[in-house]
């Protein structure tokens, strides 16, 4: 640098001029090419300065301004920042890293503190690179900065943006205003039915609609999602259940959920550019606790049962309390049929009413053996001293829809809408007393293994209470 530390330092008195680009303005330059240029510079979101081969700043652009407060007419012209924009200790050693990035290839990232107009000091991340002329030789230096806070903002979030699409263990959907997929990261192909490292992997669920990724629950989702565009991200997380279609066949989960609405930052006014979704698996936990708060429930209807019983004089009145309170949201109608003369004979004893929903009662004319055909689910309740588990779906020959529903149940003599069966045998002092049958509409899904066992605790007690009665059986 030919000019010295002092000459550097100085600012123009009070009879000077302002240093100005017009004492090195080039004629040729001007016109509307440096007008575009200018309004270019002006218009950028980083402060950037310019150096020609002596240090003489030759551009200054407004968010230099911004972050300094030295406006364009101010720095123009300076050699350097000594005595101005940085300390004057520090201002070889800033000037000289600064100029340094003319001769060196690529570019030179820097932290330097610089001084504001208003005396304050801030620290700001350069990074500088030569600039050549025409003739190939180096001609200058541009710089561009920014406070060091701002830039490790948008480091983080930069860093938290690809984290979030490679490593985060939610699953995370960029959906756009279309409702389409624009980003998938790995997690959510892997729930979405696509395994990520397969063929085409993340990349065959971009641009579809969901309604071919999810097979049931997809109203609700898109629905959550329109909500969020329209009224921004709900305050808490919602839990979605979802048939998804996978390469195995579909599959049923749950998806806790959150939404955020994703603006651009560069509008004066909130752009929407899509929907942030953000999803993790808890079909299992949800599981957990519906078995969970079944089982409350359950145990909760036996011990009231056991005590409306105990109250009861009758002992067949005993065991139809029983099973009204077994009836409870597990079945929609119940028989109990006991055991005739023969082992293969029942006598329907107690049942719920057929025709509207109503509590277990005796029936009338007790002594005319059920009609059951060879191979009925109670028969072989009977025959196996376990529980059967019957559907129509399973059971109805192919015949479609109610009608052959119907059709299985009057053939089974039970209620006409029946869907679902599950009979379990009466057993007390080592005999067959009979068999406790309950039956599901189609508004209820089949009975499970769980649900048997249930049935079988409640059957225990029935035949405590009907061998009290005095229904004999069969040894």
């Amino acid at each position: 640098m030919s000019a010295s530390r002092s000459e550097t330092a100085r600012a123009p008195g009070p009879d000077e001029p302002e240093p100005s680009r017009e004492r090195d303005r080039d004629p040729e330059r001007d016109g509307p090419g440096s007008d575009l240029l200018a309004a270019l510079l002006d218009g950028m979101d980083a402060a950037l300065c310019a150096f020609d081969a002596d240090g003489v700043i030759t551009h200054w652009n407004r968010e230099a301004e911004r972050v300094l407060g030295w406006s364009p007419e101010e720095a123009v012209g300076r050699r350097g920042f000594a005595g101005w924009a940085v300390r004057t200790a520090d201002a070889d050693e800033v000037q000289g890293r600064l100029m340094g990035a003319m001769h060196a290839p690529g570019r030179q990232v820097h932290e330097f503190a610089l001084l504001r107009k208003d005396g304050g000091r801030v620290l700001v991340r350069t990074q500088s690179a030569g600039v050549r002329g025409a003739d190939g030789k180096p001609a200058g230096v541009y710089c561009a900065f920014s406070e060091v806070h701002a830039q490790i903002d948008l480091e983080r979030s930069i860093a938290l943006s690809e984290a979030l699409f490679e490593d985060a263990s939610w699953g995370v959907v960029l959906v756009d205003v279309d409702l389409r997929p624009a980003v998938v990261n790995a997690n959510a192909a892997r729930m979405l039915g696509r395994h990520p490292l397969g063929s085409g992997g993340r990349t065959t669920l971009l641009g579809r609609p969901l309604g071919e990724l999810v097979v049931q629950g997809v109203e609700e989702l898109e629905g959550a999602l329109h909500h969020v565009l329209a009224e921004g991200a709900p305050e808490g997380l919602a839990d979605l259940w979802v048939t998804v279609r996978t390469e195995e066949g579909e599959r049923r989960r749950c998806w806790r959920s959150g939404f955020l609405r994703l603006a651009s930052p560069l509008a004066e006014e909130p752009v929407p550019l899509g929907i942030g979704w953000l999803f993790q698996d808890v079909t299992e936990q949800k599981l957990a606790e519906r078995d969970a708060d079944r089982l409350r429930f359950r145990f909760s209807q036996l011990h009231r049962a056991a005590r409306a019983a105990a109250e009861c004089e009758d002992p067949m009145e005993a065991a139809t309390a029983q099973v009204d309170f077994a009836l409870a949201g597990f079945a929609d109608h119940a028989l109990v049929d006991v055991a005739a003369a023969g082992r293969d004979r029942l006598v329907r004893a107690a049942a719920t009413p057929s025709g509207a929903p109503g509590p277990v009662a005796r029936v009338a004319g007790a002594g005319i053996p059920v009609r059951y055909a060879p191979g009925h689910p109670a028969l072989q309740a009977m025959g196996r001293v376990g529980a059967v588990r019957a559907s129509a779906s399973a059971s109805a020959g192919g015949r479609a829809g109610a009608a052959g529903a119907a059709a299985w149940a009057a053939e089974r003599q039970w209620p006409r809408d029946a869907v679902h069966a599950l009979c379990t045998v009466l057993r007390s002092r080592g005999r067959t007393l009979g068999v406790l049958t309950f039956l599901r509409a189609a508004n209820r899904p089949a009975f499970e293994r769980p649900d048997a066992v249930y049935a079988e605790c409640v059957a225990t007690r029935v035949a405590a209470a009907l061998d009290l009665a005095g229904v004999r059986g069969e040894e």
